[in-house]
C-alpha cells in the first residue's frame, strides 16, 4: 500500500521527543479496528524527519477475506487518525476523541431496543462527513435487505475450505496479542438472525436474544482506490470514537464487501457512493477489549537511544 505519514511533532532533529512519548502514540494508533483483529500495520520512526509512517504488515494480510487490500487499507487508516501531527493544538473536541481510544471496543453482543436518538445520528455522520466520507442510515425495509445481503454472502463465504481455514487461523481459543479470542467472537442468535460474523463456524459460545431490527448504517466513499480505503478507514474511527464518547456501541459487518457481490450493498437511493462498510449501532453491556500486540513488535527503526515501553 501507499505510505501514510504524520508528523509527530516539530523542532529540530536532536529535540525529537523521547521514546517513551513516541511508544504512547504508536500504541494509540494500534487501538484501531482492523478485520479480524489482525493489525496489519508497522509504524517507521523517522527520528530525523520527526515523522511517523504507517506502512502495511503483508505477513498479515487476509488472502481470502481481503485479497486486494481494502481491510488493510481500511485500517491503516483507522490507525492513522488515532494520531495528532504536526505543530497542532488539538481542540476540545479531538482531546475528548483521544481519550475515548482505549475505550473504544467492538461489540459482537446484542444491543436494546432502545433507538440512538436523532442528534447522536447526526453526530456519527457529521464524524465521517469530516473525513470526507458519507454514513447512510438504513431504514427498516433497507435493514431487512441488508440483513439478507450478509446472511447470503457469509453462506458463500463459510463454503470456501481457504476462508475457513483463514479465519480458524485468526479467530477462536484464547489469544493474547492479536486475532478474535472465542469469548470475543459473540452468541449466536436462536432465530437464525445474527447481526453478527460467525467466527467459529456455527460453534457458538452461546445463544441470546438479539435487537430486532438492528439500527444499521453503511458507510461509504466517493471512489473506491486505495485513498478512499484509507479515507473510510480514517471516517470509521472519527465515527466510532464519537459514538464511544456518547455511550453507543458499535459493531462492523463487511461479509458481502469481500464478495463479487459488494455492488448489493449500495442503497440505490443513496447515491453512487462506494459502500464499505456496514456498522450495527445501538446500546450494549460494555465488552472487554480486543488483545494488542506489544509496541516493540510493530515498530520499524535503528534501535534508537533508550527503550521503548512494552
Amino acid at each position: 500500500m501507499r505510505e501514510a505519514g504524520s508528523r509527530a511533532g516539530g523542532g529540530t532533529a536532536p529535540g525529537c521527543p523521547p521514546a517513551e512519548r513516541i511508544a504512547e502514540w504508536v500504541r494509540a494508533a494500534t487501538m484501531a479496528p482492523s478485520m479480524h483483529n489482525t493489525q496489519p500495520w508497522k509504524f517507521r520512526i523517522l527520528r530525523d524527519d520527526q515523522t511517523i509512517e504507517v506502512r502495511a504488515d503483508p505477513e498479515r494480510m487476509l488472502r481470502h477475506g481481503d485479497p486486494h487490500g481494502r481491510a488493510v487499507h481500511i485500517a491503516c487508516g483507522a490507525a492513522l487518525f488515532n494520531r495528532l501531527g504536526g505543530r497542532h493544538r488539538p481542540s476540545e473536541n479531538e482531546r475528548d476523541l483521544y481519550a475515548a481510544i482505549p475505550a473504544r471496543h467492538t461489540n459482537r453482543r446484542p444491543f436494546s431496543a432502545r433507538p440512538v436518538p436523532p442528534g447522536v445520528l447526526a453526530e456519527l455522520g457529521q464524524a465521517a462527513q469530516l473525513e470526507g466520507a458519507v454514513l447512510d442510515l438504513a431504514g427498516d425495509s433497507e435493514t431487512r435487505r441488508l440483513l439478507g445481503v450478509v446472511a447470503d454472502a457469509e453462506t458463500d463465504l463459510l463454503a470456501d475450505p481457504g476462508y475457513r481455514a483463514e479465519l480458524a487461523r485468526w479467530a477462536g481459543g484464547e489469544r493474547d496479542q492479536d486475532g478474535i479470542p472465542a469469548s470475543a467472537a459473540g452468541p449466536r442468535d436462536p432465530r437464525g438472525r445474527t447481526p453478527v460474523r460467525d467466527f467459529l463456524g456455527g460453534a457458538a459460545p452461546g445463544y441470546e436474544w438479539f435487537e430486532d431490527p438492528p439500527q444499521l448504517a453503511v458507510l461509504s466513499t466517493p471512489g473506491n482506490g486505495n485513498e478512499d480505503w484509507l479515507r473510510a478507514g480514517q471516517a470509521l474511527q472519527g465515527v466510532l470514537l464519537t459514538a464511544t464518547l456518547r455511550g453507543i456501541a458499535a459493531g462492523i459487518l463487511t461479509q458481502p464487501l469481500e464478495t463479487h457481490d459488494a455492488w448489493l450493498v449500495r442503497d440505490p437511493a443513496a447515491g453512487v457512493a462506494w459502500p464499505q462498510l456496514i456498522l450495527r449501532l445501538g446500546y450494549g453491556l460494555p465488552v472487554p477489549a480486543t488483545p494488542r500486540r506489544p509496541v516493540r513488535d510493530v515498530l520499524i527503526e535503528e534501535p534508537p537511544p533508550g527503550k521503548y515501553p512494552e
